[in-house]
């Protein structure tokens, strides 16, 4: 359970986290890149290596830390993006309802139990994604013009997050299935392959003055890529302690992190939710809990 509760309040907190970048002016790229090698750092000093090396380069699972490198970086930009335009709770439900994708993989690869419940939670969670996603008219009041293409940061948010869980399980699966297997190396590889994509994206805004260089996004970086670190081996862990019924465990999951990051924006951000916001969120829950007990 406590490895549950962790993931749930890291993975939380690395939403609202993008929410304080906007406040301060943080340049947002920069504090990811920072923020995954804090994560390397982190892990390998939690793992009392560093595991970028021959023999991990040369292991089976390599490849898979290439492809989740370039998938951490590129959805841990959509997730900042889509809550600095659409908020905390449409980039956290956007994010976690994704669960649809990990749960469809989990009943076709390990051939796990499906119900009438799961399936009506399915249609239940995609109604709720569009109508939490979808914006009110007003912020504080005064109308705003909204760009609709904006309605495309949930949408790859969606899909994007939901192929990197199921990465996560089916690696945790195939690779690292006993309790004496290293997930840290695995993790600490990925990590390292988004710091440097990262740091070649933003060495090359640098040469050609796009940017300058922020002692502040090293900060937040820092302040950032500690909880993300733990944020995924907390998530590793629940897999592992619920093997084989990662079609509930991963809806459990969110369900946890959607009700926390919405109530949390609204709490310390005072984000507006209009009453199809509030519907969506509430349908999230109802689906979540359908595909988790179904």
């Amino acid at each position: 359970m406590i490895y549950l509760i962790g993931s749930i309040l890291f993975s939380s907190y690395l939403t609202l986290s993008f929410k304080v970048l906007q406040w301060l002016n943080i340049n947002t790229l920069q504090a990811i890149v920072f923020n995954y090698i804090a994560c390397v750092i982190t892990g390998s000093v939690f793992n009392n290596s560093f595991p970028l090396n021959k023999e991990n380069i040369n292991a089976s699972w390599f490849v898979w830390a290439v492809v989740m490198g370039v998938m951490f970086i590129s959805i841990f930009n959509a997730i900042g993006f889509t809550t600095q335009k659409l908020g905390v709770a449409v980039a956290s439900v956007a994010n976690k309802l994704s669960m649809v994708i990990p749960f469809i993989f989990s009943l076709y690869l390990y051939n796990e139990n499906s119900t009438a419940l799961k399936i009506i939670g399915i249609i239940v969670a995609l109604t709720a994604v569009v109508l939490t996603c979808y914006p009110s008219a007003s912020t504080n009041g005064k109308e705003k013009k909204f760009n609709q293409l904006l309605l495309l940061l949930p949408i790859i948010l969606f899909v994007g997050s939901g192929l990197l869980d199921t990465l996560i399980v089916y690696v945790k699966n195939t690779f690292f299935n006993n309790p004496t297997d290293n997930f840290n190396n695995f993790l600490i590889t990925a990590f390292s392959i988004a710091g440097c994509i990262g740091l070649v994206i933003l060495g090359l805004q640098f040469a050609t003055g796009k940017q300058q260089f922020s002692y502040k996004a090293v900060l937040a970086g820092v302040i950032i890529g500690v909880p993300n670190y733990f944020s995924i081996w907390f998530l590793g862990k629940v897999i592992t302690a619920y093997q084989g019924n990662s079609s509930a465990i991963i809806p459990v999951n969110n369900m946890g992190i959607v009700l926390f990051s919405a109530v949390a924006a609204w709490v310390l951000f005072k984000e507006k939710l209009s009453t199809l916001n509030w519907l969506g969120i509430g349908l999230s829950l109802i689906a979540i809990a359908l595909i988790a007990y179904g």
